[in-house]
């Protein structure tokens, strides 16, 4: 490992800018959070899973160059951009319409089919962000050392941040399923939980698809 990730301050510089760059909430964190709250704590952490998967992805793709495609392909940013954004939509628009007794359904009591099926919302959420993708294409060569090989070390620097960012991701979904039991004594918690979410959700799409930069995260 450390003969392809750069050494020294340049090391310090890359850690300490990726944790605050990661405990920063932004789109992914809202995602996750409306999830733990709409259906608990294991749901949050499959979708945390699920997030980190997705990225992966994102960080082989810009280490492959898939980033200098979006980068001069209007088309290709567009398809996966509006893609994404129009999953985040149905998103929404189905926990609106979900039953409350389907919404209340949290932790183990979601079931095994539940969690694969919020793994997967999750994973494809996280996939079809083309933002993502040129967000580390623009971040990690700032940190890279030109005598390592550009490969191997953009895949480790893009994986440890991964890794930075799913660490603090679980602290947002701890903290959110701290206040499950206050909300589930709340009376009408659970039409609000779902419309928060719901909105949430919409509003991630919609933020999405308007939002014209290429290069933020």
């Amino acid at each position: 490992m450390l003969h392809i990730l750069p050494g020294g301050h340049v090391l310090a510089a890359f850690l300490l800018s990726s944790l605050l760059l990661a405990v920063t909430p932004g789109p992914a964190v809202i995602y996750i959070v409306a999830r733990t709250l709409s259906l608990g704590r294991l749901a949050g952490l499959a979708s945390v899973t699920a997030v980190v998967l997705g990225n992966l992805v994102n960080v082989l793709a810009a280490a492959l160059g898939l980033a200098a495609l979006f980068a001069v392909s209007s088309l290709a940013f567009a398809v996966m951009k509006y893609a994404g954004a129009a999953y985040l939509v149905y998103l929404g628009v189905r926990a609106l319409r979900a039953r409350p007794a389907a919404a209340a359904q949290a932790d183990p009591a979601a079931g095994s089919a539940g969690l694969r099926r919020v793994f997967r919302d999750g994973f494809v959420v996280a996939l079809f962000n083309p933002k993502t993708t040129l967000f580390f294409a623009a971040f990690l060569p700032q940190f890279m050392d030109p005598a390592i090989a550009a490969l191997p070390q953009s895949v480790a620097l893009g994986g440890t941040f991964v890794l930075i960012a799913a660490t603090t991701d679980c602290c947002y979904v701890l903290a959110a399923a701290a206040l499950l039991p206050l909300l589930a004594r709340a009376r009408g918690a659970q039409a609000v939980g779902r419309y928060l979410t719901g909105g949430a959700l919409i509003g991630l799409g919609v933020l999405a698809a308007v939002s014209g930069g290429r290069n933020s995260k």
